[in-house]
């Protein structure tokens, strides 16, 4: 999975920051309760941008110029990449039967 550069500072920020990651691991968890992970997919994405907008006002690791003026870039690899991290395991495929 290639993360872009800001998928992946977000990535590398939650490592430095336990609470943070605890947060997101949490909130994977919930959402993956109530649907599948490529349900959740999108729904995610959308919440890890508004995390970003949020955060980056105040985390100066967050903060990239390259980001001022943008209307949107997707984070949806980054939502993917959660999901089968600290999502549920995948429910293993049924053997075929044989004749």
């Amino acid at each position: 999975m290639s993360l872009n550069r800001y998928e992946q500072t977000i990535f590398d920020y939650w490592d430095k920051q336990p609470d943070e990651r605890r947060h997101w691991m949490a909130k994977v968890a919930e959402m993956t309760r109530a649907q599948s992970a490529a349900e959740a997919a999108r729904p995610l994405e959308r919440e890890l941008w508004d995390y970003l907008v949020e955060r980056r006002e105040h985390v100066p690791q967050l903060r990239d110029p390259g980001l001022q003026g943008l209307p949107r870039v997707s984070l949806l690899n980054l939502a993917e990449h959660v999901l089968r991290l600290w999502g549920p395991p995948p429910k293993p495929r049924k053997p075929a039967e044989r004749s």
